[in-house]
């Protein structure tokens, strides 16, 4: 799992080949931090088909409001440049992927 910041966003989220999983995170959220190993599994176990990166809001506002996440973490699904999916909310791997069924 990498980070993405508002400088490399374009390039890494919006130009990549498979789709992308953004986790828009903070230092100072407990469920973030839950995601943490969640989101790890899920990038090595899936990174055939998904790559998975995580954007600070506190250090990234400008991709932070352009998309209008309020609540952390939120999670994006970015597929050929644009954003199809999002869920708010920490939740256990296996409702992650069912959720992310129809984006794979």
């Amino acid at each position: 799992m990498t980070d993405v910041t508002d400088a490399d966003f374009a390039a890494d989220v919006i130009g990549a080949d498979l789709p992308v999983l953004v986790e828009f995170t903070a230092d100072w959220c407990p469920p973030c931090r839950q995601m943490a190993p969640v989101l790890k599994a899920l990038a090595s176990e899936e990174g055939d088909r998904l790559k998975v990166v995580q954007l600070d809001v506190d250090s990234n506002p400008e991709t932070t409001n352009t998309y209008k996440v309020l609540s952390m973490p939120t999670f994006m699904v970015f597929r050929g440049g644009e954003p199809v999916k999002s869920m708010v909310g920490a939740r256990a791997k296996r409702r992650l992927l069912e959720e992310l069924a129809d984006v794979l």
